[in-house]
């Protein structure tokens, strides 16, 4: 028998997350080579790493379930990588404020979704969108480059824009594109969902979440 609709959308966000996970172990591997410095570098680098853990974990929550890594993630590749490859960064900071900035979006996003989800995968989401601690470090770099020259201030909040339109249409293409994510937050019967006013809301609160990381790395949203 085909998975009833909150079965398929447990594996099309395990598959999304996972795929967003190791997308990211790529990139922000690639980035590493932007850093300026050594330890810079291995910073990006330990980024990196964490997100392969976290992708490992999922893979690992997939397969528990029944469903194959692969090919829950195949779904989501062409959404990703063109996020990827519209924000891909050229220097340094550009780097480590999409590491900051569109990680966060990314976080928030799947947050959202997972509040409509049973506990136990709702509690493995959330586990794997924490940063472990790497957001002082970006927060750090990113002043620090402003401080040093302040032109660099305006360039940096013209990409964050970029970022947060890219990663909101990549988002919403996601849902558009799948059918049981797009059930998931409708919700039924028996489970409530999003009505378009609430669609509305979580967006919102994307965009506000956005702002205050674009605070926080001293730059204008």
């Amino acid at each position: 028998m085909p998975a009833s609709p909150p079965s398929a959308a447990v594996v099309d966000l395990l598959g999304a997350l996972a795929y967003g996970e190791l997308s990211a172990f790529d990139h922000l591997a690639d980035d590493a080579g932007l850093a300026p410095t050594l330890t810079a570098r291995a910073r990006m680098s330990e980024m990196a790493a964490v997100e392969f853990g976290h992708y490992q974990r999922l893979a690992e929550r997939l397969i528990a379930i029944g469903a194959d890594p692969e090919a829950a993630m195949a779904p989501f590749v062409a959404a990703l990588e063109t996020y990827h490859s519209l924000t891909k960064p050229s220097t340094w900071p550009e780097s480590v404020v999409k590491a900051y900035v569109g990680d966060g979006l990314a976080a928030d996003f799947y947050r959202e979704v997972a509040a409509f989800l049973d506990a136990d995968t709702r509690d493995l989401v959330i586990a794997s969108l924490v940063d472990s601690g790497h957001s002082a470090f970006v927060v750090d770099r990113v002043r620090r480059e402003i401080e040093q020259d302040a032109r660099v201030a305006g360039p940096l909040a013209l990409w964050g824009r970029r970022l947060m339109g890219e990663a909101l249409s990549q988002a919403q293409r996601v849902v558009a594109e799948r059918d049981s994510l797009a059930s998931l937050l409708a919700g039924g019967v028996d489970r409530p969902g999003l009505d378009l006013a609430a669609l509305g809301r979580m967006f919102t609160r994307l965009t506000e979440n956005h702002c205050k990381r674009m605070d926080e790395l001293g730059l204008a949203a």
